[in-house]
């Protein structure tokens, strides 16, 4: 896994400002070398543009032009600014600030809070949920934990576009929000929730920005000051800018045009959030005389895997398909993508984890493949058939490196061995960087051999083994490095949440893997109600969806295969088709027709039942299944089983499910036969889900008959009661 540009890890800083410039492509240039001005750059997947805007930056600051602490540039997410940080550094333009609008405005705020307030800033709560739930209890209304998470979104959302409570209920209706509760009920929750924090002086993540902005409206000797110190603003991302952030971005400019934005509207796939892409396409209505550069040439991808990407796009409607980019392969030609179909689900992993087993046993690195999903709630079963197969793994977004216990405790040990090395007898035969930290690794756990099988133990040492890969690079860029040196390269990684490469296949969901890239990428589950998902019913929400999928395939380098599933489980009713998305582009499909009325049928295609052809297989609209969590209504077996939508928040007990995953696979090896004939993975989940505690309650969930009833229900209830399965109380 690495960043989106790919690159020498350690490069030399360039000798003078032109060498800045040496190795950019014409329009690349372009942007590097247009420093005054508004420049609004768009940018393809994979057309460097994260090597244009530090290089312009870097350029300006080498040449003379810029003065690097006059100098804000601005992105999304912390490992992003960290990265640009490090770049910049590299390139001779340290003391460049690269920071988050979050971390930009926190700074600023603490600064100027005495002066614009008085006394101390409030205290910064990292999670409002609880805040959100004592606001419910004091309103009285009782929401599950799924909808705990949906109206702190809703709030989150209400604050990004300054939405007040009293106006919810209008801007959600003309947003055409899927609201978790009444609209009337969020409004309610959202003034209680403003109200707690006033209470309890403290503040959340959107405060700090709001904060901000009313600071710099009503205090101009303070935005002057803001503005004496930055006089140059680049922002990366700006697809993803919301009204919040687009305000403060031009507080801090006034009435200057020294910015730079960089965006792409056909990556914009966090509109949940607030994000738009209307601030990018209306860039040059703000600024009629900007410079616009356009970025097609795609380094990235293959001509086969840049033909797939620009085939989504030109199917695509609206604003931004209006502005979409025609990527321009400047690779060699590779493979042309796979496309396979499977008969269920645990069928689609096998396949992919078989012909990921066969990629790496062919010499590809298991951390150059992805596998890449629309729901998190996918990953469990690819987990299970990577490691079935002995594959390691890693989860995009789960447990930060920086945050793992066996790296905390490792960076522990390569800081005191750098400051007390000379009384370690493991460093006296020991004369290079990698040999130091290899013996110093080796006493954490580290061996030259990986351990064999997955689990807890493989993963330590693949975070070990990630550290040793490290400090061989850096050694190999910085001759003469010591251990403090590379200690205090860690800690400026883990400030910024840049963490090494880990040896494992990433699991990761296309939201997740923006900005990222693989030579090998599996594309699972692109089938009608999963892609588009189900819950897209609008045109916008559909090309969304889209879009999604094209950041998913964008992420290829070389390999790209995609699958779907003509069924949840085995033996289900082959139900499901291909992606709309990919009528016309796979091998005998046909071209696009009557794409218009499947959009208008909500992302849900009936399947045929086994009364033959022409049989419609239609639920009544006198009784219908609906979701626990969000209402909607539920069509598919799965969904049914459980009780909600599939993507929709669970409060299952995470501890009671793996308790009963354990079980399973010991009933199954009893008995020699698959796990999912005890219980289906999505029974498991319905039984986490309601922990039973008697029969009868056990009975109702789908996927326990009577037979199951009378073999497993005892073991189940014991387990859900926190007891031994197989007890004597248990045995009748």
């Amino acid at each position: 896994m690495t960043a989106a540009t790919h690159s020498t890890l350690f490069p030399q800083t360039p000798g003078s400002p032109d060498a800045v410039l040496e190795g950019l492509d014409p329009e690349q240039r372009e942007v590097a070398t247009a420093l005054h001005g508004p420049v609004c750059v768009l940018a393809g997947a994979g057309t460097g543009k994260t090597r244009a805007i530090t290089h312009r930056i870097a350029y300006g600051v080498r040449a003379g032009i810029l003065q690097p602490s006059t100098v804000l540039a601005v992105t999304f997410t912390n490992r992003a600014a960290g990265e640009m940080r490090g770049r910049l550094r590299q390139l001779g333009a340290a003391g460049v600030q690269a920071r988050t609008f979050h971390s930009a405005a926190l700074r600023q705020l603490q600064y100027f809070w005495p002066k614009a307030v008085g006394g101390s800033m409030p205290r910064l709560v990292d999670r409002k949920v609880q805040l959100v739930a004592d606001a419910a209890a004091a309103c009285r209304i009782r929401l599950d934990r799924g909808e705990l998470r949906d109206v702190t979104g809703e709030i989150e959302w209400s604050k990004v576009t300054q939405t007040v409570p009293a106006d919810y209920p209008l801007a959600a209706a003309k947003a055409g929000r899927d609201v978790p509760r009444a609209a009337a009920e969020i409004a309610q929750l959202y003034a209680a929730y403003e109200d707690l924090k006033r209470d309890r002086a403290v503040i959340d993540f959107e405060d700090v920005l709001l904060l901000t902005v009313a600071i710099l409206q009503d205090r101009h000797d303070i935005a002057e000051q803001v503005r004496s110190q930055y006089q140059h603003f680049v922002v990366d991302e700006y697809q993803d800018v919301s009204p919040l952030q687009q305000r403060l971005l031009e507080l801090w400019l006034g009435e200057r045009d020294n910015l730079c934005v960089v965006g792409d509207a056909s990556q914009t796939i966090y509109s949940f959030t607030g994000a738009t892409p209307d601030h990018l396409l209306d860039f040059r209505t703000r600024h009629p005389g900007a410079t616009v550069v356009k970025l097609v040439r795609d380094y990235r991808s293959t001509p086969q895997v840049v033909h797939l990407a620009n085939g989504l796009l030109a199917q695509a409607r609206g604003r931004a398909a209006d502005h979409r980019l025609e990527l321009v392969s400047q690779r060699k030609p590779g493979p042309e993508p796979g496309y396979t179909e499977y008969t269920d689900e645990p069928a689609e992993a096998e396949g992919a984890a078989r012909r990921i087993r066969e990629l790496i046993d062919s010499g590809v690195r298991a951390s150059e493949i992805a596998i890449l999903f629309r729901t998190n709630s996918q990953s469990e079963t690819y987990e299970q058939a990577l490691a079935d197969l002995g594959v390691p793994y890693q989860l995009r977004g789960a447990e930060r490196f920086f945050d793992r216990p066996e790296v905390r405790k490792a960076g522990v040990a390569l800081r005191g061995a750098a400051r007390f090395g000379g009384n370690d007898s493991l460093l006296d035969d020991v004369v290079d960087l990698p040999s130091q930290v290899r013996a110093v690794l080796s006493g954490e756990g580290w061996t030259t051999e990986p351990p064999a099988g997955s689990g807890a133990v493989r993963e330590r040492w693949e975070s070990l083994a990630a550290l040793v890969n490290l400090a061989q690079d850096f050694a190999a860029a910085r001759p003469g490095a010591t251990l403090s040196d590379l200690v205090a390269e860690l800690d400026e990684r883990a400030g910024a949440q840049h963490a090494p490469t880990v040896e494992g296949v990433t699991l990761a969901s296309l939201h997740s893997a923006k900005g990222l890239e693989w030579d090998v990428v599996f594309l699972v589950g692109v089938a009608e109600g999963m892609m588009p998902i189900t819950y897209a019913k609008t045109d916008e929400q559909i090309e969304e969806e889209r879009r999604l999928l094209y950041v998913g395939v964008t992420r290829a380098r070389e390999h790209l295969y995609v699958s779907w599933a003509l069924s949840r489980s085995p033996g289900g009713r082959p139900n499901r088709r291909p992606s709309r998305f990919l009528d016309g582009l796979r091998p005998g499909s046909a071209a696009v027709a009557g794409r218009a009325a499947a959009v208008g049928s909500g992302g849900v295609e009936r399947g045929f039942t086994s009364g033959g052809p022409g049989t419609v297989r239609r639920r009544t609209q006198r009784s219908p299944a609906r979701c626990r969590v969000c209402g909607r209504t539920l069509t598919d077996a799965g969904e049914m089983k459980l009780m909600r939508c599939e993507d929709c928040p669970s409060d299952m007990d995470e501890g009671l499910y793996e308790r009963l995953r354990d079980w399973r696979a010991v009933q199954a090896q009893r008995s020699g036969q698959p796990a999912f004939c005890v219980f289906t993975d999505k029974t498991l989940i319905a039984i986490a889900e309601a922990a039973p505690d008697e029969e009868g309650e056990l009975a109702r969930i789908p996927g326990v008959g009577m037979r199951k009833l009378n073999r497993y229900g005892a073991d189940v209830l014991a387990i859900c009661a926190g007891r031994e399965p197989g007890g004597e109380e248990d045995a009748n």
